[in-house]
C-alpha cells in the first residue's frame, strides 16, 4: 500500500506535503523560539534548510501533478500557495488531494 502511495504523482505530492507541513511547523514552533528566545540560531539553520528543500520538492511535485492531471491554473495555484501558510498543506491534502485519482 505504501509503495502505491509514493509511486503516483498525487501520492508523492501528498507525502512531500506532509513532510513540508511538518517542517514548517517545527521551524515556526520550535526552531524560531530557540533562536529568538534562547539565542540558539543553529536550529533555524538546520530546520530551515530542510524546510527549504522540502518546499522546493513540494512545488516541483505540485507542478508535475498539475501537468499530469490537467488541473486548472486556479487549482494549481491553490495547492502551491497552501505551502506558504501554516497547516496549509494538511488542509490541501484533505480538501483537494485525498480523493484525487492517480
Amino acid at each position: 500500500m505504501f509503495m502505491n502511495f509514493i509511486t503516483t504523482t498525487i501520492g508523492r505530492l501528498r507525502a512531500i506535503g506532509l513532510l513540508e507541513g511538518l517542517s514548517f511547523l517545527v521551524l515556526l514552533g520550535v526552531a524560531m523560539p530557540l533562536k529568538y528566545v534562547w539565542g540558539e540560531p543553529q536550529a533555524v539553520r538546520v530546520v530551515g534548510m530542510a524546510h527549504g528543500v522540502l518546499f522546493l520538492a513540494y512545488v516541483t511535485a505540485a507542478v508535475q501533478a498539475w501537468l499530469e492531471h490537467n488541473w486548472s491554473w486556479k487549482r494549481a495555484a491553490w495547492v502551491i500557495a497552501a505551502s506558504l501558510v501554516p497547516f496549509g498543506t494538511f488542509y490541501t491534502d484533505v480538501k483537494w488531494l485525498r480523493d484525487e485519482r492517480s
